[in-house]
Parts: structure tokens; sequence; C-alpha cells
């Protein structure tokens, strides 16, 4: 059975393009309504409830586990420094330098500008401790800004690179990334609540920002996406020959 081909040219699929916008709009529209009332907005009660279920204090083991430890990573600068400088590097030193451009612009756009954007806009407050009711506050160094978690858009972001680099034809590993992108994506809500330093709906509002603004960087990216992911001996099928080497 032959595996189903990419073609460069052909339309950008406008189904990226639309749920990349719906994302956006969703996340907007969190931003919106807990803009209205930062202290106590309409999730407080599902977050409050969350928080008492999953969050710890600092005699807990689990924000040291080494699975907690990755997830921290993965959102601050280990996850930088692999996702906007040693993959891009990798990529050009395989001639995929079209997706390199695109991881590149996907972390500048995603974890870079939007997460603090929106950030310095809501100003929602961090969860504080309450002793009474044996709550704490982050676990780790935060910076300013509860809404959305930076960590949730970093995770998000990178489950759409991962899948928008790997080729339609290499189903298997397509269906990896795809559980791989999934593991990612609830295990950074997991361990952003459970060492307090965001609320429940900041970090869903951070998957929503960070999928919505990688599908439209990989709808506008997606003819150079599908060039690259093409076999290295047919990227030049596009009409034009490549330059013949003399010595």
């Amino acid at each position: 059975m032959s595996q189903p081909a990419e073609h460069a040219h052909a339309p950008r699929s406008r189904s990226l393009l639309i749920a990349g916008l719906v994302l956006l709009a969703l996340f907007i529209a969190m931003g919106i309504a807990v803009f209205a009332d930062p202290h106590a907005p309409w999730t407080q009660p599902l977050d409050d409830a969350w928080r008492a279920a999953v969050g710890v204090g600092p005699s807990s083991p689990l924000p040291g586990s080494p699975v907690a430890m990755f997830f921290e990573g993965l959102g601050s600068l280990p996850g930088f420094v692999v996702m906007a400088i040693l993959l891009p590097i990798g990529l050009v030193i395989a001639r995929r330098w079209r997706s390199a451009l695109f991881v590149f612009a996907v972390q500048l756009a995603g974890p870079g500008l939007v997460s603090q954007l929106a950030k310095n806009i809501v100003d929602r407050p961090r969860p504080a401790a309450d002793a009474a009711a044996g709550l704490y506050g982050p676990l780790f160094t935060v910076d300013h800004g509860s809404f959305p978690s930076g960590h949730a858009v970093s995770a998000a972001v990178t489950a759409v690179t991962i899948l928008a680099l790997i080729p339609v034809r290499r189903r298997a590993l397509r269906a990896l990334g795809y559980v791989l992108a999934v593991v990612l994506m609830v295990g950074i809500v997991w361990e952003r609540t459970l060492v307090n330093a965001h609320w429940f709906s900041d970090t869903i509002a951070g998957l929503l920002a960070g999928l919505g603004t990688a599908l439209v960087l990989q709808w506008a990216f997606q003819p150079w996406l599908r060039r690259d992911r093409r076999p290295r001996s047919r990227r030049h099928a596009d009409g034009r020959t490549p330059a013949v080497e003399t010595a």
C-alpha cells in the first residue's frame, strides 16, 4: 500500500487556520473574563477545588521528582535552549532551514510575545499561601502574572512543533508524536498546579494560547514545512533543477 504524498505547492490547510483562530478566540475570551476580576474570576471555585486536591507543600517529594522537574524545565531556560536554539540549529544542519525558521518563530510568538503580553495585561495574582487552610504559594521562583501559564504555552507550542516536523508518510512516528503531545500538555497542567505556580484555569488558557498561536503559524509556514518534510532527493521537484556542482 502506497504512503500518502505531500505536495509542497498544495493549498494551505484551511482547517489549521480555523482551528488556530478558534483556540485563540477562546483564549482571548478567557483573558477578558479574568481581566474583569483578576482576584476572583468566574473560574475561581474550580481553581480553588483543583488547588486543594492537587497542590502540595514544600515537604512533599513530588515537586522535586524527575517527572516534575522535567516539566519544570520544559517551560523555563532548559526548554527554551532546546526548542529555540538547539532544535533550529539541528534543522539547519539537516538542511531544513525553513523548518528552523518556523520553530524559532513559534517560540518567539507563543512563549515570548503572547504569553508575556497577556500576563502583563490581565495581571492575575498567583496562588498565595493560606496557612489556616493548609495551602501554599508557589514552590519555585515565578515571574509576574499568573494568567496564562507560560509553561503551558511552551508545552502546547512544543506539541504542535513536534507534529509539524514529522512527515505525513511516517504514520507510526506521527502516532507517537500525538501521544507525546498529549503527555506534554497533561503533564504541564499537573506540574504547574502541583507546585502552586498557577491556577488550573491559567494552565488551560496557556494551552489554548500555545495551540492557537502554533497552529496559525503552522498554517502560514505550511508550504515550507511540506517541502522540508519531503525526502531530500525530491525537494527540487518544484520545477527547478538543482545547480550542477563543478570542481
